[in-house]
């Protein structure tokens, strides 16, 4: 059982992760809202890095959806084919591009629910675009955010959407750059394995740096 923090704790938290991290952004590369949400989609069990290497001769290929809609299956798979899931995630963001198109007018719909309407975007993706590309105040849950939150006693909830209502209703505002610090934190300091407690700002928090691994 994880100790919950306290709401004097949540609160120092919060105003830790915005002193550090108010100016961060995502590690992903892209020039515009399209590129934005297919990187993200691409990013799904996928690392960042990964997904920086094999975007560029894709949307060198496809520069917007109106290309990448008219794309054969086979031709966009062999762009991403080192990333997990790239049958799926082909096939997703063909399909997102001829919605955006045919719905749309080739304008990716900056709306978390409209986004949710495009083939592979879910609420996580589509709050990460909105996180990223208009400082929404949202939260996006991804492994790591879902483990910080656990290992710093912010959440016990057992899936990504529950732990994401309770992050929004602890916090409240500045959620966009609590996302993206807890993304960042998650990834170099607090990690799965054999997390960076010499570099960490919140051991004072840490409920449970030991026991919580995903």
């Amino acid at each position: 059982m994880i100790k919950k923090a306290t709401k004097k704790e949540i609160t120092e938290i919060h105003e830790l992760f915005i002193e550090r991290y108010d100016e961060a952004v995502t590690e992903l590369t892209y020039k515009n809202a399209y590129e934005l949400v297919v990187a993200v989609a691409l990013s799904a069990q996928c690392t960042d890095k990964r997904v920086n290497i094999l975007t560029p001769p894709l949307f060198a290929k496809y520069p917007s959806t109106k290309e990448l809609a008219e794309a054969k299956l086979d031709d966009v798979k062999s762009f991403i084919n080192s990333c997990s899931f790239f049958n799926n995630k082909a096939k997703n963001i063909i399909a997102m591009a001829q919605r955006v198109e045919e719905v749309y007018h080739g304008k990716i719909p900056l709306d978390e629910k409209e986004l949710q309407t495009l083939a592979g975007v879910g609420q996580k993706t589509a709050n990460v675009v909105m996180i990223e590309y208009t400082g929404a105040n949202l939260m996006a849950v991804d492994t790591h955010v879902f483990r910080v939150a656990h290992r710093l006693g912010l959440s016990d909830d057992k899936t990504a959407i529950a732990t994401e209502a309770t992050l929004v209703k602890k916090f409240q505002n500045n959620l966009h750059a609590l996302h993206q610090g807890m993304v960042l934190f998650g990834r170099y300091i607090c990690k799965a394995k054999n997390p960076a407690c010499e570099e960490c700002f919140l051991t004072d928090y840490c409920k449970t740096k030991e026991t919580f691994k995903v």
